[in-house]
């Protein structure tokens, strides 16, 4: 590979040949077929040149130079040709995958346009090169390379594609380590070890050349039914934007931009239906939906964010400059880029029917601030071009847009003199040809152990008679579509959910154990008879022999472990994931009656549910000896589950979201006013089974004592300014005899207020290791600003008033009131508000 990085107007000239990333052939993934010659690197368009003396490099390719400056450069030599081409993304094998891997994919790319006249202009991103179809690390990292030269050699100053990709799970990608879904981070309540996920989850981005992570998912769950939730961190507005901050720091440490999805509203559809319309008011908005994003980007830095594909109250967020623009740039402050949810864009016309067509779409989207067109160029190619001319929209938007992706470049460093297309593994040779295959490792050991810890902390044990953890020698009969599969381990945005599924021919690409080997090789003197009794979602009457036999294999037991929960898919392919949404909450197939059945036995069960969201158990539960949560653990969930089963990992996972008693309990979720609580008023009790913030252990935990700001206040209100601040602080004591973790969380009521208010919300919590006898003491400075809300006027104020501050083993179980009386006058508080109470342990 060669590159003149030099030249007068600064284009970058390279010659090579391009290397597709063309998915499989004969079984095995490789990186394609050299498909043309030298680049011919024509100059489009009529750009005023501002050349600087021969011999100077230009300015915008001048690192000492500020950003703003560099870039302001480079922008007034582009011609509207080569400013749009830095608007859009191209998919490279979008039109080739089996099915979907985005809505409405085939029917957009079946007539993709050809990659020289695509990057004649140059190309803002690279859409998912590793993403799309198994191909081994170093060979796509090659590949994206040699991609990247023709790009650089096509376009008169050699700018670089930003390559993005999928990184909920981990790196969405062959052979990369597959870390549990989000809604097993929210189980976690550990925003610290979040964070390390997400550092490794960069580094092994960057170690291959890419530059931007379309992840977290900021949608605050509202209605379980949503497929999309597992990809969800949690019901609470507090743990969803700590988690996801912490996702987002981890994420940019390591040089990757973060793109936080989906801006707004997506999860608050209704009936929890995929795309499906959101009628929320502007309150609701506010409190508990935009909340997750204002942190993830003043306190977490994210680089980028992504609108959702729904609309609120008749306006898609494509489309609404309110959100895009007026919230998001003037109050908020954001400076980095707004990229379309794949085909967003030209969804204005084809589903929302708020645009005529593809130009029209193209102008609402620009227009609201929609700055990056992904995952290919539908609306801001031609049309916007086209608009463009004929006096639709003016340039300076495009110039607006330009300019923020331009701006993300050049700190990304792709705009510098000495930047090179080659990937951080291949430092040190000369043009990444001599790298062989299998010799780049994106699931090292390091990263399986941290895949491990957080699948263990993860684990909720929701239910114990007594019988766990297991006996190491009884006789157990397992049972259930999951306990001899991996399908229960992986959430939809997983490489082998998502893409590997299409091809059967491949393994997995990394190891991922199943329940059963883990439990046989944690227990190696327990007999285990296994029974898979009926598949996830398969028909009551037509596997009524197979659910026969495991209730025979129960009924032999000492007792009997079932393995139930779902299968993650793509629309309506599994029974959780995107567009797999269900009318009730209820196991999916013959499940329920595969459950009855072994219960009938009268051995004791033990149920585990590896699920993407919570069922009921309310008809079951008192007839269970135990009942274990896990919410898709990734590659280590087998072994990690089957290390609480057995008592050597002393559960501390948390729910997240609200576990119902029945079907028909949700939609609904702990975070509301006293009338979305169980009434007189109403015959449906909405109360759950087990309540947001719940979990069991092994060892009994007890928290002796309260003080305030040091002393015992003896229950008397503490007096606070509604500008001040108070600690709160309390004593916690392992009285059991082996180590555990207690998670103390932090709850406030606002007993009257303005407006309607939770009755308790999530403030403030804490993980609280201790060995057996220990004690600690957790603090909690709660800033007056934690008990804002949105005031009847449309603004965020804190109120004078009584408050209690509850201190709590979940949002139903509190262990400590500490009344507080905001006093003074009322404030109006913004975007520099406290946000995060602060947690010490001592």
């Amino acid at each position: 590979m060669s590159s003149n990085r030099n030249a007068a107007d600064g284009r970058r000239t390279t010659t090579t040949e391009r290397l597709e990333v063309t998915g499989v052939r004969d079984g095995h993934p490789y990186d394609g077929e050299p498909t043309g010659g030298p680049a011919d690197g024509a100059a489009p368009g009529d750009s005023a040149r501002h050349d600087p003396a021969p011999g100077d490099p230009p300015r915008w390719q001048d690192p000492t130079l500020p950003v703003e400056q560099r870039v302001d450069d480079l922008l007034g030599r582009l011609s509207l040709e080569e400013k749009a081409a830095q608007l859009y993304g191209v998919w490279v094998g979008g039109d080739s995958t089996g099915d979907d891997l985005a809505p409405h994919q085939h029917e957009m790319t079946s007539e993709a346009p050809e990659w020289r006249g695509m990057i004649s202009a140059g190309l803002g991103q690279l859409t998912r090169p590793f993403g799309t179809a198994p191909i081994d690390p170093a060979l796509g990292a090659r590949a994206l390379a040699r991609m990247q030269e023709e790009i650089v050699a096509a376009n008169r100053f050699g700018i670089p594609a930003v390559a993005h990709e999928e990184c909920l799970t981990g790196f969405m990608t062959w052979q990369a380590t597959v870390y549990p879904t989000p809604l097993a981070w929210g189980a976690t309540f550990d925003p610290g070890l979040v964070e390390r996920m997400a550092a490794q989850i960069g580094s092994s981005l960057r170690m291959v050349g890419v530059h931007q992570g379309l992840a977290p998912v900021l949608d605050v769950i509202r209605d379980a039914r949503w497929g999309r939730t597992e990809e969800s961190i949690a019901e609470d507005p507090y743990l969803v934007a700590t988690i996801g901050t912490a996702y987002v720091r981890g994420l940019e440490s390591a040089g990757i931009v973060a793109t936080l999805k989906h801006f707004v509203g997506y999860s608050a559809s209704r009936a929890g239906r995929n795309f499906g319309p959101v009628a929320v008011g502007a309150r609701e908005l506010a409190d508990v939906l935009l909340p997750p994003f204002e942190m993830a980007l003043r306190d977490g830095g994210a680089g980028s964010l992504m609108h959702a594909y729904t609309e609120i109250d008749g306006v898609p967020p494509a489309a609404d400059p309110d959100l895009l623009t007026h919230l998001l740039r003037d109050r908020w402050g954001f400076t980095g880029t707004v990229v379309a949810d794949y085909f967003g864009i030209s969804f204005l016309q084809r589903l929302h029917s708020v645009a005529a067509d593809l130009t029209d779409a193209a102008v609402l989207a620009l227009t609201a601030g929609v700055d990056v067109e992904l995952p290919a160029a539908h609306c801001y190619g031609t049309p916007l071009i086209e608009a463009v001319r004929a006096g639709t929209v003016p340039e300076a938007l495009v110039d607006r847009a330009v300019t923020r992706v331009l701006r993300q470049k050049c700190r990304l460093g792709l705009l510098d003199p000495d930047w090179s297309p080659l990937p951080p593994a291949f430092a040190g040779t000369a043009d990444g040809s001599a790298v062989a295959e299998g010799s780049i490792d994106l699931d090292p050991p390091a990263s399986r152990a941290l895949a491990r810890q957080l699948a263990e902390e993860s684990v909720v044990l929701l239910a114990n008679t007594g019988t766990l953890p297991l006996r190491p020698n009884a006789r157990i009969a397992m049972v259930g579509p999951l306990a001899d599969s991996v399908d229960g381990m992986l959430g939809c945005y997983t490489f082998p959910s998502h893409v590997g599924s299409q091809h059967p021919e491949l393994r997995d690409g990394v190891e991922i154990p199943t329940l059963l080997a883990a439990l046989r090789a944690e227990l190696p003197d327990a007999p285990i008879k296994y029974a898979a009794g009926c598949t996830v979602d398969g028909s009551a009457d037509l596997e009524a022999e197979t659910i026969r036999a495991a209730a025979e294999a129960a009924a032999e037991a000492d007792l009997c472990v079932a393995v139930l929960g779902d299968r993650a898919g793509l629309f309506g392919k599994g029974t959780s994931g995107e567009g797999s949404d269900v009318a009730e909450l209820r196991l999916p197939g013959a499940q329920p009656a595969l459950l009855e059945a072994v219960l009938r036995t009268g051995t004791p069960v033990v149920l585990v549910l590896l699920a993407g969201r919570p069922y009921p158990l309310g008809e079951s539960i008192d007839r269970l000896a135990a009942v274990v949560q896990g919410f898709f653990p990734g590659e280590e969930g087998g072994p990690a589950v089957a290390r609480v089963l057995s008592g050597a990992v002393c559960p501390s996972g948390r729910l997240p979201v609200s576990v119902p008693r029945q079907p028909g309990g949700q939609p609904s979720t702990y975070l509301a006013p006293a009338l979305g609580h169980r009434t007189e008023v109403s015959s449906v009790d909405p109360t759950p089974l087990f309540p947001f913030g719940h979990g069991l252990s092994y060892t009994e935990f007890s928290w002796p004592e309260v003080l305030v700001d040091g002393a015992d206040v003896g229950g008397r209100p503490v007096e606070v300014p509604t500008d001040g601040e108070v600690t709160v602080s309390v004593a916690v004591r392992n009285d059991g005899d082996r180590p555990g973790t207690e998670v103390v969380q932090l709850y406030l009521h606002d007993p009257v207020a303005q407006v309607t208010r939770p009755v308790v919300r999530l403030i403030g919590y804490a993980r609280v290791p201790l060995e057996p006898g220990q004690s600690r003491q957790v603090r909690f400075r709660v800033h007056a600003d934690l008990s804002s809300f949105t005031g009847r006027p449309g603004h965020r104020v804190v109120e004078p008033g009584d408050l209690e501050l509850r201190i709590s083993a979940s949002s139903a179980a509190h262990r400590h009131t500490v009344p507080v009386r905001l006093t003074g006058p009322e404030r109006r508080v913004d975007r520099h508000r406290t946000l995060v109470a602060e947690v010490t342990l001592h």
